[in-house]
C-alpha cells in the first residue's frame, strides 16, 4: 500500500506499517487527519482541546526517529485523541466538569503513558459526558457529541467523542473506560468496536482505589484487528498497579481466524423479560441469531439469571460516586448536572451492609456466569436496548412505550454485564430502516479476551456491518 492508498479510513494496521516503511511519514499521516478533523469536528464535536501545532511537533520526533534508525513503538506515528477524563500530561483534561475546566495534569495516567510510549501522536482530547456519568455526551464546557451517521443522534458516552472521532475518520484508534457501557454503548451507536475488558486487564494508575471493580479502561476501533493491536499496548501488569493480570499486553496483539462452525452461542434479546428492548433492536439482534445458525454455529436460545444485577450495579455506582464527587459536590452543590447529583446523593445513604450485599450478590453472578460458560462459547445479546437517540434528550423517555424513569434504566443490556466481572464486546451488527447504527453485544467468561477477539473477529465478517460508514463528505 502505497501512501496515496492511505486515507482516513484506513485501518491503524495499515497505517502503521505504511509509517514504518516511510511509505508515508507520521507528518504527512498526521495532516491527513488534521484535514478531517477541519471538515468534520465542527459537526460532530467529538475532538475537544485540539492543538495541531504541538501534535506536529510530536509527528516531527517520530518521522527523526524512523531516520535515525531507532527502534519504534506499534502504534508509532498513528494520531491518537485521549478521552477527556484520562490525564495526560501537559494537556487540558477537564472530564467534562466546571470544575477542572482549566485543569492541567503534570503526569500522564498509566494507560495514557502506555499508548505515548508506544509512539502515538496526541492531537487533542475526546469529548464526554460531565464526569464521564451517562450515556450520552453533553457537558457545560464543551456541548454536545453527535452521531456522525445522523447528527440529530446521540452518539452515546460516555466514551462518545472516541466513538464519533473514530466513525468520522478523525483518528484511527481511540481509548475509552466503562463502568456501565461507557465503553460499548457508543461503539454500538457509532457503528465502531468497543471493548469492555475484564477486571484489572487494563491496570489503573494512580487511581483512588485500586479494588474497585466496576469501572475499566479499554480499546475502541473500527475493527477487531485494530482493537487488538491497541488492547496490546494498554494490558499487561504494571508494578504501580496491585491488581493487573500477568498476561502481557503482546498477547492479544494477532487475532486468530476461527470459523463459526461448532460454536455454542447462547442468544438473549432481553434476559428473559429482565429488560425492554426497541423493537429494531430486537430485530438486528433476531438477524444476527439466524446468520449464525446459517454459518454452522449452535445456537440456543438461554439466558443466564442475572435478577440481582439491578441491585448490585446501582448500590455499588451509588456508593463509588459519592466516595469520588460526594465532598466536591457538598462544596459545590450547583456545579453538578441534576441527575449526577442525584445519584451522589444516594450514596450518602447506602450502608455497610448495603455494599456488603452488593459484593455478596456480584460474587454470586460471576459464580452463575462461570458456570452458564462451561455449557457455551459466548452470549450474543444487545450492546443497547435502544438506538441513538435524539441528540436533544438527556436519555430515551421510552421504549416500546414503556417510560424509563432515569438516565441509567435504558442501560441494563450493559450494566448487567458489568457486574457479571465478564468482558463484553460491541461489534457493528445492523441499522435501523432510518439508517442508524445497532451493535450485537458478545461476552465470554472472565478473564478469555483471546477468545472473545476471535468470536468477535469471526462475527464482524459475518456482519459486514462494520464497512458501512458515514455519509460526511
Amino acid at each position: 500500500m502505497t501512501s496515496a492508498e492511505i486515507d482516513h479510513y484506513s485501518t491503524a494496521r495499515e497505517m502503521r506499517d505504511a509509517v514504518r516503511a516511510k511509505r508515508i511519514s507520521a507528518r504527512e499521516l498526521l495532516d491527513l487527519h488534521l484535514e478531517r478533523i477541519d471538515a468534520t469536528n465542527d459537526t460532530i464535536n467529538a475532538i475537544v482541546s485540539l492543538d495541531p501545532e504541538r501534535a506536529r511537533e510530536e509527528a516531527a520526533r517520530a518521522d527523526e526517529q524512523l531516520a535515525r534508525g531507532e527502534d519504534v513503538g506499534p502504534l508509532h506515528g498513528l494520531p491518537f485523541a485521549f478521552k477527556d477524563t484520562h490525564a495526560v500530561g501537559g494537556w487540558r483534561s477537564t472530564s467534562g466538569s466546571v470544575l477542572r475546566a482549566d485543569h492541567i495534569p503534570e503526569h500522564d495516567e498509566l494507560v495514557v503513558e502506555r499508548v505515548r510510549k508506544a509512539g502515538a501522536v496526541t492531537v487533542g482530547k475526546t469529548n464526554v459526558p460531565e464526569w464521564a456519568a451517562g450515556s450520552h455526551t453533553f457537558n457545560p464546557i464543551f456541548g454536545t457529541t453527535v452521531n456522525p451517521y445522523d447528527p440529530t443522534r446521540s452518539a452515546g458516552g460516555s466514551s462518545g467523542g472516541s466513538a464519533a472521532a473514530l466513525a468520522s475518520g478523525m483518528v484511527p484508534l481511540a481509548d475509552g473506560s466503562d463502568m456501565g457501557g461507557s465503553l460499548r454503548n457508543p461503539a454500538s451507536f457509532c457503528n465502531v468496536v468497543g471493548l469492555r475488558p475484564s477486571f484489572a486487564r487494563v491496570p489503573q494508575w494512580p487511581t483512588g482505589n485500586a479494588w474497585e471493580t466496576t469501572s475499566v479502561q479499554g480499546p475502541m476501533a473500527r475493527n477487531v484487528d485494530d482493537l487488538a493491536l491497541l488492547l496490546s499496548v494498554q494490558a499487561g501488569p504494571d508494578g504501580r498497579s496491585p491488581v493487573g493480570q500477568e498476561t502481557p499486553g503482546s498477547a492479544f496483539e494477532k487475532v486468530q481466524r476461527i470459523g463459526l462452525a461448532g460454536l455454542k452461542v447462547a442468544v438473549s434479546v432481553d434476559l428473559d423479560g429482565a429488560f425492554e428492548v426497541d423493537h429494531q433492536v430486537r430485530e438486528v439482534v433476531e438477524a444476527q441469531a439466524r446468520a449464525l445458525s446459517d454459518a454452522g454455529a449452535q445456537v440456543l436460545e438461554r439466558a443466564p439469571s442475572l435478577s440481582e444485577a439491578e441491585d448490585t450495579f446501582r448500590t455499588l455506582r451509588a456508593w463509588h460516586f459519592q466516595a469520588s464527587y460526594g465532598a466536591m459536590l457538598a462544596e459545590h452543590p450547583d456545579s453538578f448536572k441534576a441527575s449526577l447529583a442525584d445519584n451522589i446523593r444516594l450514596g450518602a445513604d447506602l450502608t455497610g451492609a448495603d455494599v456488603a450485599r452488593a459484593y455478596h450478590q456480584r460474587t454470586e453472578l460471576s459464580l452463575r456466569m462461570r458456570e452458564f460458560f462451561t455449557e457455551v462459547d459466548v452470549l450474543v445479546m444487545p450492546v443497547s436496548q435502544v438506538p441513538p437517540f435524539s441528540a436533544d434528550q438527556e436519555y430515551p423517555a421510552e421504549i416500546n412505550g414503556q417510560a424509563q424513569q432515569t438516565y441509567l434504566d435504558w442501560m441494563r443490556s450493559a450494566y448487567f454485564i458489568t457486574v457479571t466481572g465478564c468482558p463484553g464486546l460491541s461489534i457493528p451488527a445492523g441499522f435501523t430502516r432510518e439508517g442508524w447504527p445497532v451493535g450485537i453485544q458478545l461476552v465470554t467468561a472472565p478473564n478469555t479476551e483471546r477468545r472473545l477477539l476471535e468470536i468477535g473477529r469471526a462475527v464482524e465478517e459475518m456482519t459486514g456491518a462494520s464497512a458501512r460508514r458515514p455519509s460526511l463528505g
